[in-house]
């Protein structure tokens, strides 16, 4: 499989932690040194995740025929319609009829999960062009006054061509992709939770979340590099879910790796859940070179945690 083009789109409204400071009294200080965040963007009135998907849609355009696109798989963990998907309404705006369409949720772990369905598709010779798009509207659904995790989210979207085939000189091979469950922890179905009748988004047992994070990203990032006959030798950048810079750093730490090739994005944009590092990819994209490889590892609420290399 082979990356051949990805997009991004990110509202205009900028919340710096200036805004915090005024709502309950934490300082700007106080938020970085604990997360990494000095800014995020916030959705604008109307805006919301299928308009964000439309929005990266469009800018993936002209970069990618998506004309012959035969399968769309949406990720989110925050919909606006919990009927018509951010996948339905991709296939509406593109007007293409009569493919496989599906929308799916693993928290901050979507993305690969996402990729991870187009693998199956592919290697079941039921699709060969897949359109994978990522969206997240954090905004919609927490407390901006919770103390605890109200100044973490932010907005945005993102978008991929998927192909079976290699496309141009360009592409991201996937060279390895696995992804996992640890539900089995003691506090996975409680470390952190989106309700929307009660509340929205709670993070009552957060340390938690990031021991968990710390553990299975590094984890699962040296798993598939052993899938592929490679070590962390071998590796330009590592691309972690972007949830808190304090996390990123762990896992570069435990990885053994410089904090030159961590790839970030969370100082300016927040927590963009599961299109966090579809977003960072697109933002770098110009920049790697031929044969760099690239490690992207993600850890999502519930748990759920997965990681895959891919070579320009």
């Amino acid at each position: 499989m082979y990356i051949h083009a990805v997009s991004h789109y990110l509202p205009t409204a900028v919340v710096g932690n200036e805004h915090f400071t005024r709502l309950n009294g934490l300082s700007s200080d106080w938020i970085i040194e604990r997360t990494g965040i000095e800014e995020r963007r916030k959705a604008a009135p109307g805006e919301n995740t299928n308009t964000m998907t439309i929005d990266a849609i469009r800018r993936l355009q002209p970069k990618a025929d998506l004309a012959t696109v035969d399968l769309i798989v949406g990720a989110t963990y925050t919909p606006y319609d919990t009927i018509v998907s951010l996948a339905h309404e991709a296939q509406h705006m593109l007007g293409i009829a009569d493919i496989p369409v599906i929308s799916i949720s693993t928290a901050c772990s979507s993305l690969l999960n996402a990729i991870e369905v187009v693998e199956g598709y592919f290697a079941l010779n039921k699709a060969s062009r897949a359109l994978v798009i990522v969206s997240e509207h954090n905004t919609a659904y927490n407390n901006d006054e919770d103390t605890i995790s109200g100044h973490l989210w932010g907005d945005g979207a993102a978008a991929l061509l998927i192909t079976k085939e290699r496309q141009s000189d360009d592409d991201f091979e996937i060279m390895g992709l696995l992804t996992g469950g640890a539900a089995h922890t003691p506090k996975a179905t409680t470390g952190v939770t989106m309700r929307p009748n009660e509340g929205g988004v709670a993070m009552p047992f957060g340390r938690d979340v990031f021991i968990n994070a710390c553990q299975y990203m590094p984890k699962a990032s040296l798993q598939v590099l052993e899938r592929c006959g490679l070590t962390l030798a071998d590796v330009d950048y590592v691309l972690p879910h972007q949830a808190n810079l304090r996390i990123s750093r762990n896992v570069m730490n435990t990885l053994g790796l410089p904090e030159e090739k961590l790839i970030s994005n969370i100082q300016r944009l927040g927590n963009t859940g599961c299109a966090g590092c579809a977003i960072a990819l697109s933002e770098q994209w110009d920049t790697f070179q031929k044969g760099q490889r690239i490690v992207i590892t993600v850890f999502g609420g519930g748990y759920s945690f997965g990681a895959m290399l891919i070579q320009k």
